[in-house]
């Protein structure tokens, strides 16, 4: 299979740190089983209650098992950004 590249340059080769937001309320005592990540949680313009965690994965399979932790636990996936580095 021919390796790919990756067009914007970020790359799973080091850790990254990540804002991740779902639709619905997890309190902050879900952070040790979401590999630690700061969990808070709020509501959006639409008065629906969304959470957002962020912290650092060390590659994608980490960050791969967070988000399918999210989906077991029956959560929509609103967002997943990588911060910059700098």
């Amino acid at each position: 299979m021919p390796k790919s590249e990756n067009r914007n340059g970020s790359a799973f080769t080091r850790p990254g740190n990540y804002h991740i937001r779902v639709q619905g309320y997890l309190d902050e005592s879900w952070s040790e089983r979401l590999a630690g990540f700061s969990v808070t949680s709020g509501k959006r313009g639409d008065k629906k209650t969304f959470t957002t965690l962020f912290g650092q994965v060390r590659d994608q399979a980490e960050l791969a098992g967070l988000l399918n932790g999210l989906y077991e636990l029956h959560l929509t996936l609103l967002s997943v950004e990588r911060q910059n580095d700098d």
